[in-house]
């Protein structure tokens, strides 16, 4: 992909809503992801719906099962052209 275009319209969602947009879009049910990574279908619904805290190393184990960098499923609004440290 050559050319980056921002998209029009942008939405504010948080950790739990990252890990279960990532899940749903890898097609996998709660039950399949606890599977693939030994966390507790029961956390895994705390955390999808922010009672509990995702925490580090839960996001890591999480990011290797739904292929993404960890970075997506714990800071799923920021904005790299705004909030760039380079």
């Amino acid at each position: 992909m050559s050319e980056y275009r921002k998209a029009k319209k942008g939405i504010e969602v948080s950790v739990g809503e990252s890990v279960r947009i990532l899940r749903e879009l890898q097609e996998m049910s709660q039950n399949d992801l606890a599977t693939a990574t030994g966390i507790a279908q029961s956390t895994l619904s705390a955390i999808e719906n922010d009672r509990v805290r995702l925490g580090v190393e839960r996001a890591k184990v999480l990011a290797r099962a739904l292929r993404c960098h960890p970075a997506v499923l714990v800071f799923p609004g920021w904005d790299v052209g705004e909030d760039s440290a380079a």
